[in-house]
């Protein structure tokens, strides 16, 4: 992701300038048989939910642009971790007209974002079971805490749904933290003339009296906040790599000309990727360019990350990178996302060092000689260890982040650094991943180095480093 108000620079551009307890998809049990209202996220405490674990989304929604009003019926299906007497699912706004459990009416509530079910007869542990919600209304707009603007974004001609940190509860009911991964079948039906883009691949559009319904599919586990609709008129192409991975691209008409150049370039930097951090994960690649007003900051939605207007290269080399780093390999709390941030942002050091700019390292040592002239909050906070929600996106979560990268790469050499980051998407491929987890990773890779000083001073360490 790349924030308005933090948009991350070019390498090129910066030298021109002179651990939490690791959480489970289930979460944590509530009283008596029922699920937890939350996972207990560090910043999102009650983003997620306890007692199961999503398996599929199968998601039917209606949207009129006229009216703002989304129809929608969700099936979720997934598998009990405990006994369940009630659940709860994230549903933000909207108006539940009914539930039910594997077929039978079940009982409801609403408090704050939390659905509660109750199931008419107990939920065995293992037991998978699939939980059907119709519901509908406007959805909302969601600021986060940083003051950026997620959940339904309506647009001049359509409108875009952004799910990160939890705005996706705005559009759908689900278990909404990283930690609960799944596939999804998301079908919409719209005003004839426009398009729905979601992620995964486009399996059939059908126009039938007036409105055109459009049915994606991803395959491979997703988490909800990388999860998303754009609606709108869009030129849309339709192309293949070299290696023959479907590229899919949609552009809104004003930002066509400016886009086309950049755009071009996703076969070249998708396989520059690909030999950099291992095999492409999933099975379709591309972009979707919205106005720029439309949305203040780009997204890594999965298969095809949204920009806000035409990217440049370095930006597209950001959401490119995110595919492995935070939507294959998912931060497993809100605290992880250095993780996800801190290696994107790396990726563009390493493109341009590889298209022949300046040197990872030549970044590296600009950042901490005067990284505080463009990013003011540089040294404020360590990257694994934000103060707090509207920290989340903070310049040292990409920025330092990546510091640490560095860091590991140059205590074990380049060509060990290479085997090291692919072994890492190779290990954690479609899974989550917390820091924990990276640092006993790195230090299993390259026994006899010694990585306390990185992690002490540049991952958990308060304000600047004595020295590089």
């Amino acid at each position: 992701m790349s924030r308005s108000a933090r948009l991350v620079r070019s390498a090129a551009a910066l030298v021109a300038l002179a651990l939490p307890a690791a959480l489970t998809a289930c979460g944590t049990g509530g009283p008596d048989g029922a699920g937890g209202a939350g996972v207990g996220d560090p910043y999102f405490p009650k983003a997620g939910n306890g007692g199961y674990d999503v398996r599929h989304y199968a998601l039917d929604l209606a949207y009129d642009p006229g009216t703002r009003r989304l129809s929608g019926t969700a099936r979720v299906t997934a598998r009990a971790t405990q006994a369940l007497t009630a659940f709860d699912l994230d549903l933000r706004g909207m108006e539940v007209e009914d539930v039910t459990v594997d077929g039978a009416a079940a009982p409801f509530g609403r408090e704050g974002q939390e659905l509660t079910v109750r199931p008419r007869t107990r939920l065995d542990r293992g037991e998978t079971f699939e939980v059907t919600v119709r519901y509908a209304g406007r959805p909302q707009t969601v600021t986060d805490p940083d003051g950026s603007q997620e959940g339904w974004l309506p647009t001049a001609d359509g409108a875009l749904a952004l799910g990160q940190p939890t705005g996706s509860m705005a559009w759908f009911p689900g278990s909404h933290h990283p930690s609960d991964k799944a596939s999804y079948d998301i079908t919409v039906t719209v005003p004839r003339g426009l398009t729905v883009v979601s992620n995964g691949e486009l399996r059939s559009e059908r126009t039938t009296g007036g409105r055109t319904t459009f049915a994606w599919h991803t395959g491979e586990p997703m988490a909800s906040h990388v999860a998303t609709l754009a609606i709108g008129r869009y030129d849309v192409t339709r192309s293949t790599t070299g290696s023959g991975l479907p590229v899919y691209v949609a552009v809104d008409p004003d930002q066509g000309a400016a886009s086309r150049t950049v755009l071009a370039r996703i076969p070249e930097v998708t396989r520059w990727a690909a030999d950099t951090f291992g095999p492409y994960p999933f099975s379709s690649t591309g972009a979707i360019v919205e106005r720029p007003d439309d949305s203040g900051y780009a997204l890594e939605t999965q298969n095809r990350p949204v920009f806000p207007g035409a990217p440049d290269t370095g930006l597209l080399v950001h959401e490119i990178a995110h595919q492995w780093f935070g939507n294959s390999v998912t931060p497993r709390t809100w605290q992880d996302l250095w993780l996800s941030e801190g290696f994107a942002t790396y990726a563009e050091w390493l493109w341009t060092e590889d298209q022949g700019g300046a040197t990872a390292e030549q970044t590296f040592k600009a950042l901490y000689s005067h990284g505080e002239d463009t990013y003011e909050d540089l040294w404020s906070f360590p990257p694994a260890r934000q103060p707090g929600a509207a920290h989340v996106s903070g310049a040292p979560v990409y920025q330092r982040g990546a510091m640490v990268i560095h860091k590991v790469r140059q205590t074990v050499g380049d060509e060990a650094f290479h085997d090291l980051v692919r072994g890492w998407t190779a290990a954690h491929r479609h899974g989550t991943a917390g820091t924990g987890d990276f640092t006993a990773y790195v230090e299993e890779q390259a026994p006899g180095k010694d990585f306390d000083a990185i992690w002490e001073d540049w991952l958990y360490g308060e304000g600047k480093p004595d020295r590089l």
